[in-house]
């Protein structure tokens, strides 16, 4: 039996094979020392580099993007991603191997709520340079001191001789970075090896990745695997395997856990642990303020790009746009909004069930626009409540209405977003400097209010997945009977414990604007924008620059991000 793409399915036969080369690849993976660990990620790093052109090549085959600026979403959030997320892991433990904890060198701040909040962005001062303006943070649970994270930062790679065994990571099929990221994490937080099933949407990707990752296939920390629903049950029931994380929706969660997704109740059908990332509804809050045209063009620029990047098909895309309704400018922003949408190319929805989604979008909002295939919605009292509680996974875009201005806006949309909104994945907000500043603390604090494992202040929440630093994963506190946007975190290349979330923030307006206005960034537009021209080039750079950073590929990145 074979894939659609004509890509051979494995046999339980192949996959016992696998689980019994894995077991012995992790008992050498316990006894291997730090600079040896170490030596391999780095020729895993070349390895990947070298295979990042026909990686791309296959993923954009496979999702079917026409030729021009959509191709830098593949390059960005594919080897670029996986470059840099090996590299930050590499610096780890490097750190560790030299008797330095992990988070040497982090600054850290109290963050609101007696959290300890540990700057991951900017790391360097080319961090600084490659994204001037833009701040990370992982922000710790309340009570746990920055002294007892540093001293407690290393997971797995602290404990050398520690064998975690097998684990199977059911990898995404919608961002190809995601499965290679989650068996890093699996490795060097875990010290589990991994057999990675990869969804058949990126089955056309499987000789790409066994070519970037042929330093671990080789020394039998890694196996990938294709097959259809039928290997994926044999994988999470075989007893080789000990431990499983998916990348998907909650129902497919369920369906692993429970074997339902509506009977949840006494001991769960799967008999080992899982840990997961499933999305949700994402938010997008829009402060209301006093903007230019340009303003209003940018930002509009901005809300198209968190729901339209990769043709809808994000678990991190936002759907819910929350705007004032005593915000003079809504119209203005919604009429900027629809012009962005209608100009954007056209794309073909290539995930699978995509047409059913938007169907049934049209079905609960019989008033729904459609937009140069892609549609947006107004949701009220006096509508479905559909788009609050239904990831669409797809072109669909929904905004409502809350009353207020300044911080009693802030504060009602964020109690909106924790209250009404399915999942915990990632949340943003758009709000102008000077706003910002006129709220004061009672900002910070509604940001601490907002329970969302990802939050972005002026940039999509999603660039905290490209920061390798940062945390990915929903809020803590969900069950596997309760699941939400699931349970556990990824990336976090300083190893911390006790994270509780990340928070991006990132300039309201581009270069020169920005510094016209008084920010101190120099960042022009960015290249994952959905309307930026330079995008390929730019994501092309950057990928060079990841797999070897250095001064001198700078003057190449910034000469095409100036295209934008």
């Amino acid at each position: 039996m074979t894939s659609t793409l004509e890509t051979p399915f494995a046999t339980e036969a192949q996959v016992d094979a696998a689980i019994a080369d894995l077991t012995r690849g992790a008992a050498r993976w316990a006894v291997m020392g730090l600079r040896e660990r170490i030596t391999l990620l780095e020729r895993t790093q070349r390895s990947v580099a070298g295979a990042a052109g026909a990686w791309v090549a296959a993923a954009i085959a496979a999702k079917g993007i026409p030729q021009g600026p959509l191709e830098g979403e593949e390059w960005m959030s594919g080897p670029y991603a996986t470059l840099t997320g090996i590299g930050a892991v590499v610096d780890s433990l490097t750190k560790i191997a030299n008797g330095k904890s992990p988070t040497a060198g982090l600054k850290v701040r109290r963050a609101p709520g007696n959290r300890a909040a540990f700057t991951m962005l900017p790391g360097s001062l080319l961090d600084s340079s490659v994204l001037n303006g833009f701040k990370g943070e992982v922000w710790l649970k309340p009570g746990v001191s920055a002294d007892e994270a540093r001293r407690k930062a290393g997971l797995g790679a602290r404990r050398l001789g520690e064998d975690g065994g097998v684990g199977l990571v059911l990898g995404a099929g919608n961002v190809s970075a995601i499965g290679p990221l989650d068996v890093l994490y699996e490795l060097i937080a875990y010290n589990r090896v991994s057999v990675l099933k990869l969804n058949p949407t990126f089955a056309g990707l499987t000789a790409a990745y066994q070519a970037a990752f042929a330093p671990l296939i080789d020394a039998g920390l890694l196996r990938i695997v294709n097959g259809a629903a039928e290997i994926g049950q044999y994988l999470t029931a075989h007893p080789g395997i000990g431990h499983v994380h998916i990348t998907g929706s909650a129902v497919t969660h369920d369906m692993i856990v429970w074997g339902s997704h509506t009977e949840k109740t006494g001991e769960p059908k799967l008999d080992k642990p899982i840990t997961s990332e499933l999305g949700g509804v994402s938010p997008i809050i829009v402060v209301p303020g006093t903007w230019d045209d340009e303003d209003l063009r940018y930002q509009a620029e901005h809300v198209a790009t968190q729901r339209f990047h990769n043709c809808g098909h994000n678990c991190i895309g936002g759907q819910a746009l929350i705007l004032s309704a005593d915000w003079p400018q809504k119209e203005a922003f919604l009429a900027e909004l629809r012009r962005v949408v209608q100009d954007l190319p056209e794309r073909t929805s290539w995930y699978p069930g995509t047409e059913k989604k938007i169907a049934a979008a049209d079905a609960a909002y019989p008033d729904a626009e459609h937009l140069n295939g892609r549609v947006l919605l107004k949701v009220n009292s006096s509508t479905s409540q559909d788009a609050l509680t239904t990831e669409y996974f797809g072109p669909v875009l929904a905004h409502t209405e809350l009353p207020g201005t300044g911080i009693d806006f802030l504060r009602a949309a964020v109690a909106f977003s924790n209250d009404r909104l399915d999942g915990s994945l990632g949340a943003s907000m758009i709000v102008a400097p000077e706003d910002r500043k006129a709220m004061g603390a009672a900002f910070d604090e509604a940001v601490a209010d907002l329970r969302y494992g990802t939050i972005g202040i002026n940039v999509w929440s999603a660039i905290g997945f490209l920061v390798p630093g940062l945390s990915w994963g929903a809020y803590p506190g969900n069950t596997l009977s309760d699941v939400g946007s699931g349970i556990g975190i990824v990336h976090n290349s300083h190893l911390l414990q006790d994270v509780e979330r990340s928070v991006v923030t990132g300039p309201f307006r581009p270069f020169p604007r920005s510094i016209a206005h008084g920010e101190a960034s120099l960042f022009p537009k960015p290249a994952w924008f959905v309307t930026a021209k330079s995008a390929k080039r730019v994501a092309e750079h950057l990928t060079r620059f990841a797999a070897q950073p250095g001064w001198s590929k700078l003057p190449g990145i910034f000469n095409q991000a100036f295209r934008a």
